[in-house]
């Protein structure tokens, strides 16, 4: 698809006279995964790219082109250059982009961007890296995915350490590497990564609030007022460990028989799970509304991986006023304080992550966390992660 020319950039700055007035940048964007894909990483840039997108920038979105219905029209502030791509094992419906830098070369040659931002780190975003540093385009990568931690659901274990080295490769070649949480950014300086940056996340708390609970949706799943609803939302798939969802609310259920337990989401593993736990409700993928109002008519949330960087899921829940356990990881490690707004386990201590899920099911217990998840991460909004990444990008531009 044709790429408009970027307008003329006339403009200079200093961060102190940002607020006052900001630059048009170019940003050239570079992502595996964009909406309406459904997962966090497609949420996130979706984002990211509309929060640059009403400061005025020009985006340029290069991704795999994911089927021949995809044929995205430019916008004044958004054009579109699709690539070549390859489906990716148990990923249905999502593309990973081949390696394409003669062809980004040329046109970034032509069409000069301020800055790239790499969000994944695939075929490629190798490419992109590699013809920014070959043109001298300062370029920022996001580190979204434990890729090496999922090897070992997939039966590639042995494949960890050469994922390991590949991944801290790519982004020690970049200008910077984005990462989401303080945990994780301690985490990948001891293993050799350089160049780290901090940039959280937000959480709509307009969308996803507990005003949004619905009686008519607990019927439909079997529940009364006075049924604690279990809630899962994700990916179905080996890396997100849902054996341990399975196990804890089996637990839960000796407890409290009248418990339910509903999971939101797609994925490989939808089919193996409905034939081994048929009570359970599997809604499939939700987004928008829909996805606000399931999160607001639950109870209690499980989220058991540890594969995540971050776990947006977790933040949406805690926003939607749900008792959220989780292990001490990733977003539920920056954002929940064990027994005051959520409830959390040792890594990997799955008795643990047991026996707090027991203790949600505590009637009083469960309405203090879900007052107070509410109150935690109301006022993390994205207009100010947004904010931030608008600063970043204009420090690397001005350096």
């Amino acid at each position: 698809m044709g790429i408009e020319a970027w307008p003329m950039q006339t403009d200079t700055f200093t961060l102190e006279k940002l607020p006052v007035q900001r630059p048009h940048l170019r940003v050239a964007v570079v992502t595996e995964t964009y909406p309406p894909e459904v997962n966090g990483v497609a949420m996130t840039i979706g984002r990211m790219v509309e929060g640059l997108r009403q400061r005025d920038h020009q985006i340029q979105l290069i991704r795999p082109q994911q089927n021949s219905a995809d044929q995205p029209a430019d916008e004044a502030s958004l054009s579109h250059h699709l690539q070549r791509g390859m489906s990716i094992p148990r990923y249905q419906g999502l593309k990973m982009g081949l390696p394409a830098k003669a062809g980004l070369s040329k046109l970034w040659a032509e069409q000069r961007p301020d800055v790239v931002h790499i969000a994944t780190e695939g075929p490629l975003g190798w490419s992109a890296l590699s013809a920014a540093n070959k043109l001298r385009i300062p370029a920022v990568t996001d580190f979204h995915t434990n890729f090496h931690s999922y090897s070992a659901h997939y039966g590639l274990g042995f494949l960890r350490p050469a994922i390991v080295a590949y991944l801290r490769k790519f982004h020690n070649k970049a200008a910077l590497t984005l990462i989401p949480t303080d945990g994780i950014l301690q985490e990948l300086t001891r293993h050799g990564y350089r160049n780290l940056g901090l940039l959280a996340r937000g959480v709509d708390a307009r969308l996803f609030d507990p005003q949004r609970r619905s009686a008519a949706l607990r019927s439909q799943w079997g529940a009364t007022d006075d049924d604690p609803v279990v809630l899962y939302v994700g990916r179905l798939a080996a890396e997100k460990n849902l054996d341990l969802v399975f196990k804890a609310f089996t637990a839960m259920r000796e407890q409290a028989p009248n418990a339910r337990l509903v999971l939101v989401g797609d994925g490989p593993d939808l089919g193996l799970w409905q034939a081994r736990q048929p009570e359970a409700r599997f809604c499939g993928a939700k987004t928008g509304a829909e996805l606000a109002s399931h999160y607001a008519s639950a109870d209690i949330f499980l989220f058991p991986s540890l594969t995540e960087t971050y776990g947006n899921v977790t933040m949406e829940a805690l926003a939607s006023g749900l008792a959220v356990v989780a292990f001490d990881y990733a977003a539920a490690k920056a954002h929940i304080r064990d027994a005051a707004n959520g409830l959390k386990a040792s890594p990997g201590d799955e008795d643990e992550f047991i026996r707090k899920s027991l203790q949600a099911l505590d009637p009083e217990l469960r309405r203090r966390l879900q007052a107070a998840a509410r109150h935690s991460v109301q006022d993390l909004s994205w207009e100010k992660i947004h904010q931030q990444f608008e600063r970043i990008l204009l420090s690397l531009v001005r350096t």
